[in-house]
């Protein structure tokens, strides 16, 4: 049942759009005129995202067209409470909320009207100690980022906001840059603009369908958009459809886009003289904001039984629900708890509207895998009109040059695997939780309960028979680290128990994740600890099944490879290369290793093809992305190319440590000294099952020389089919432990390894990642001018390696200090068990200066953890192993190296064999 606009206030405000709209045509409309037959870019919807995506593109000289089936803002824009902070934990999100509050604080002086632009600040609440915590965290995220704020006692915060009850609150976070922005005049002033920059408006012009056609190659290509009032020829398509998203994802042949919408509500209270010119309130504790509106206070939140919906009507404009009171009573009840006064003050209008959410809380945008020239800009999480004007910025540039500014990978709609957005239950399981969580505290080592199991290894029931308590990556459950002779299950997602589902019964895995509910060392910090030091001192065993694997075959694979990849690949088969893939902005999209191919038996690790192959690996978490930045380049250059992903049909092993030549040796006859089997090779092995005895059946896979522990090592890529097997057999060696994700991440930080997407990202050159050595100095790979321009010219910022005498936990995301000047921020925390020090990775610049290896190391450091200061020592590379003799098998502090383990077959002979 909808609700009819009838409240005084909402009215109001409907009409006085309607007003607006019809008299100040000062931009152009589809009234009167011809639906143009051709655009560089067609939007489709009407909404804030879309009319900010206008105004960019416009702005850039791009010939638009903005078509909207009915009235501007009509559909979820127009009801929108317009909030706009400034902090989040988050540096990209920190950036695009800076250049939203840029955009619309200059539309006045731009348009020679008001925008509804008001900058009158934002106060966070905070009413327990970890949330006090995260505040002090966001507050020196601040400081090094350039964004104010001010920490404030209850009794100074009562002072800004003279309704608040200082007793109920421990402290509050002060951010004078927040403000509101009203949806209907925003939306004027950016369509004005684009108007008078050629863009063009086209209301009551419902799109029927997208065309797309299949090129050569098979891919799908945008050719155009058919509406009601024609057809409009375009090889580019921007979806700003919000809630009905998917619907127009459909048109273009994308099965499901993952969005689910919900109802969102806030009440408006009657005047309240002394808020006037107050700073908004967030109160994340129970769920609570406030906007504040001349002398109305808004008050909404997000509470724990919202009412999903199934789909929005497509011709619903301009619409509200019913509030349902028993949903919303508690936020009245918090509101009251936190200013006494609201309890006598009265409700001048309910405002209840549907809002789009997606399963990680992220918006949807860029180019969609499925169809070349279709791009998304939509699933805001009720934060529209807080993001939507940053988000265009880098949307224009990711449409015109290739790829956005900024590392937008966590609003990248590539994100999400096919598995995942198969899966109807995941997308709305995982939204939900979404939505309930919008305000809880976010730890950095906290797991979703929502959406788990959506993609298994063949491993997985071995490892939770081992004590293995799970993490979700990209839909992958991957062990975190282990808790030997526990049974630890994922539970089925339980709504939280609310509308009238049970409990689980079981809820042991939500109390092990309750460990790490801090921003101090975890409670399994010795557990994790036990795992990374058996890697350093004797062997672990880790599954990294969850790893992206591909085969990049065809008649044009080198070339591919050629244009893809950073390493020199001309190198003979058996080679394994570390490299990287950039974009044309020389931005660093992924780092993976590629395994040099000549064709194979046709087993799934030795596939048969004709030609130069090549198998590549890459993180599990970013796989979907990786291939979908290959199949662009493929598409983009019309090369006959193929990339079959293989990651479900193989498992992946790794055997890492001092011992694990010597166990390893045990189960194969391949020779694995390093004249025999040297670093940074591979080939296809036999691992038997039981050395020894009378079932001693051998399995082949496939043997990789590599170590993200920087320790000796194997990784055998094994058919799944026979995975568990070979697991089983490894197992049981005596001196093998089992490792962990927590623990692997770990070593890799103590080593000095990059983790894509953290300290290694799209807006990384490699120069300034340290990473120059990946990339061959000739040849053709994309980004390789910037990369020459960067070693040339030098860099504006260097990755720096900083480790703590202090025992303080780090994460990421706290400030860096040089001689007492912010310089930079923590990107990657984590602590090296084995050199016993907390170590920070992350970026140091110098006012926009080159920085220099002078420049880094004559200065004094310090880290900055939740408001206090501790000296850090910088290092231009990891302490540990500097020189790598460990991945070589050189133990000279453990009195040994890889020539002093026990003989077996074929350990000293070139081309492993018999003794």
């Amino acid at each position: 049942m909808f609700k009819v606009i009838r409240d005084k206030c909402i009215r109001y405000k409907a009409k006085n759009y309607l007003k607006i709209h019809k008299n100040e045509r000062l931009f152009s409309t589809s009234k009167g005129k011809e639906l143009v037959t051709s655009a560089d870019v067609v939007i489709i919807g009407g909404g804030v995202a879309g009319c900010n995506t206008l105004y960019q593109l416009s702005k850039r000289g791009v010939n638009a067209v903005l078509l909207e089936r009915n009235k501007l803002t009509s559909g979820t824009t127009w009801h929108t409470a317009g909030l706009v902070w400034s902090l989040r934990p988050s540096d990209l999100e920190v950036r695009l909320l800076q250049d939203s509050r840029d955009v619309y604080s200059s539309l006045e002086k731009e348009t020679g009207d008001y925008a509804g632009w008001i900058n009158n600040g934002g106060m966070f609440i905070s009413r327990s100690r970890v949330r006090t915590e995260e505040y002090l965290r966001l507050h020196t995220l601040g400081k090094s980022m350039g964004i104010p704020s001010e920490i404030l006692d209850p009794n100074e915060a009562q002072k800004l906001f003279p309704l608040l009850d200082p007793s109920v609150f421990k402290m509050a976070l002060y951010s004078p840059l927040d403000g509101t922005i009203d949806p209907a005049m925003v939306c004027n002033a950016l369509v004005k603009v684009a108007s008078k920059n050629g863009g063009k408006i086209y209301e009551d012009c419902p799109v029927i369908d997208v065309h797309y056609a299949h090129n050569l190659l098979g891919s799908k290509e945008v050719t155009g958009v058919h509406t009601e009032k024609g057809f409009i020829k375009t090889k580019c398509v921007v979806n700003c459809g919000g809630v009905w998203g998917p619907r127009i994802a459909r048109f273009a042949g994308v099965p499901s886009l993952p969005i689910v919408p919900f109802k969102h509500a806030y009440v408006v209270s009657d005047g309240i003289p002394e808020i006037r010119g107050c700073p908004n309130v967030r109160d994340h504790d129970v769920n609570l904001y406030f906007k504040i509106q001349g002398e109305s206070c808004n008050i909404g939140g997000y509470e724990k039984n919202p009412i999903m919906l199934d789909q929005v009507p497509e011709h619903q404009h301009f619409h509200l629900y019913e509030l349902d009171w028993d949903v919303f009573s508690v936020h009245m009840n918090s509101a009251t708890s936190l200013c006494p006064k609201l309890a006598k003050i009265g409700i001048k209008s309910t405002v209840c509207g549907p809002e789009s959410f997606t399963p990680d809380h992220k918006p949807l945008i860029g180019e969609d895998s499925n169809v070349f020239g279709l791009y998304h800009n939509c699933g805001y999480n009720s934060a529209g009109m807080m993001f939507s004007a940053g988000t265009a910025i880098q949307l224009a540039e990711w449409i015109i040059s290739g790829r956005p500014h900024y590392n937008m990978f966590a609003f990248d709609v590539c994100r999400f695997t096919p598995g995942q957005l198969s899966r109807a239950h995941w997308v709305r399981e995982s939204s939900h939780e979404s939505y309930v969580r919008n305000y809880s505290i976010v730890f950095p080592n906290d797991e979703p309960l929502a959406g788990r199991d959506a993609s298994h290894d063949a491993l997985h029931q071995e490892l939770i028979d081992d004590g293995a308590v799970m993490q979700a990556r990209a839909g992958w459950e991957r062990p975190g680290f282990f808790m030997p002779g526990e049974k630890i299950r994922v539970q089925q997602y339980d709504w939280g128990g609310v509308n009238e589902y049970p409990r689980n019964l079981d809820q042991r895995y939500e109390e092990i994740l309750k460990g790490d509910y801090t921003f101090g060392f975890s409670k399994h910090h010795d557990i994790i600890g036990s795992e990374a030091l058996a890697c350093r001192n004797a062997a672990a065993l880790f599954n990294m099944s969850y790893y992206g694997k591909f085969y990049l075959t065809g008649p044009d694979a080198q070339r591919t490879a050629e244009l893809a990849f950073t390493a020199d690949l001309t190198r003979k088969a058996e080679r394994l290369v570390y490299t990287l893939l950039l974009n044309e902005k020389g931005g660093v999209e992924a780092d993976l290793t590629v395994s040099i191919l000549d064709g194979g038996s046709g087993s799934l690790h030795e596939p048969i093809f004709k030609g130069r192959g090549y198998y590549v690996v890459t993180s599990g978490f970013s796989a979907s992305h990786t291939a979908a930045i290959l199949r662009r380049i493929i598409h983009k250059n019309k090369l006959r190319a193929n990339l079959t992903d293989v990651s479900k049909q193989l498992c992946i092993l790794g055997i890492q440590g001092p011992d694990s030549q010597r166990i390893l040796q045990r189960y194969t006859d391949a020779g694995l000294s390093n004249d025999a089997f040297p670093l940074h090779t591979h080939r296809s092995i036999k691992v038997s099952n039981a050395p020894n005895t009378p079932d001693n059946k051998a399995y082949t896979c496939r043997a990789l020389r590599v170590s993200w522990a920087g320790e000796l090592g194997w990784e055998l890529h094994i058919p799944s089919s026979h995975a568990v097997q070979v697991y089983k057999a490894l197992s049981k060696a005596k001196g093998l432990k089992n490792a962990g994700w927590r623990a692997l991440t770990s070593l890799s930080a103590e080593k000095g390894f990059h983790l894509w997407n953290v300290d290694l990202r799209t807006d990384d050159n490699p120069i300034e990642a340290n990473m120059g050595f990946t990339c061959r100095k000739d040849g053709e790979y994309i980004g390789n001018e910037f990369v020459t321009k960067a070693r040339k010219n030098g860099v504006t910022k260097k990755y720096a390696f900083l480790t703590l005498d202090d025992k303080v936990a780090l994460f990421g995301q706290e400030a860096i200090f040089r001689n007492g000047e912010p310089v930079g921020y923590v990107r990657r925390g984590d602590y090296g068990f084995f050199i016993d020090k907390s170590i920070g990775i992350g970026y140091i610049t110098n006012k926009g200066a080159v920085v220099t290896k002078e420049y880094l190391k004559e200065g004094n450091y310090e880290i900055e953890v939740m408001g206090k200061r501790y000296k850090a020592n910088l290092h231009l590379r990891s302490p540990f192993d500097p020189s790598g003799q460990r991945l070589l098998g050189n133990y000279g502090e453990l009195g040994m190296d890889e020539n002093t383990h026990e003989p077996h077959a074929g350990q000293n002979e070139r081309a492993g064999g018999s003794e």
